[in-house]
């Protein structure tokens, strides 16, 4: 990789994972085999991002509003990635990757927080790339959640942005510099609200499970084009 190639390098990427129903969809699988096949994305993603230099990539895995979808399709995600994250967990050290999440997990059953509490402490002392899934998670639930915890430790006090941003899921991960979104939907979903106000938006047609390294790739190019002036002239 050439030394230009990593000009203007985002830090931190986000990416809404859309799409893996419409790819099941079009070629007559259940929806289930579309999640499948974004797993696959997924690692073949992390893994181009660390490669590239990107520190931390966010993943919108599920929200809150997905408890809405069918019950069974519900089930077969959350069993997904509780398989999903005992299997990997192993090769996400060797490749020196952190994984962490970001969420409301006071819903989330037992067995899926005991995983969560697991793999973090396993690969916890891994520091090629934070990989940030973003699990029951929802942008307006987190600003609530953190407002709340203010209010418990300062019931006196007036809230500011740095108190506020003490109090989110993760305070210690910079706001991502690029979020991009699959399968050509135009919008946030309710996805790193507080954190996305100056972050350059990237969309695309391509469905998420089709979503390569050369399509990151693409994303990372036209970031680098970009003048981020933050309010400024």
């Amino acid at each position: 990789m050439m030394a230009e190639d990593n000009f203007n390098l985002p830090k931190h990427i986000a990416i809404i994972m859309d799409g893996n129903g419409r790819w099941a969809k079009k070629r007559g699988y259940p929806r289930i085999v579309g999640h499948k096949a974004g797993v696959n994305a997924v690692e073949r993603v992390v893994r181009a991002a660390a490669t590239r230099g990107i520190r931390y990539i966010s993943l919108y895995a599920f929200s809150t509003e997905n408890w809405n979808r069918p019950k069974n399709e519900v089930t077969a995600l959350m069993g997904l990635f509780k398989y999903y994250v005992k299997l990997k967990i192993d090769a996400l050290k060797k490749e020196n990757v952190r994984l962490r999440f970001s969420g409301r997990f006071s819903s989330l059953p037992e067995s899926i927080k005991d995983i969560l509490r697991e793999a973090e402490s396993e690969t916890l002392n891994c520091n090629k790339i934070d990989m940030i899934v973003c699990l029951n998670y929802g942008g307006r639930q987190e600003i609530i959640d953190a407002v709340n915890i203010f209010i418990q430790k300062n019931p006196q006090k007036q809230i500011d942005e740095k108190t506020l941003r003490s109090c989110l899921y993760l305070p210690d991960v910079p706001d991502p510099d690029l979020i991009i979104r699959t399968s050509g939907e135009l919008r946030l979903s309710n996805f790193l609200l507080w954190q996305s106000s100056y972050s350059e938006l990237y969309f695309t047609e391509k469905l998420w499970p089709d979503f390569d390294e050369l399509d990151l790739n693409e994303a990372i190019s036209s970031y680098s084009g970009r003048e981020r002036r933050y309010g400024k002239t």
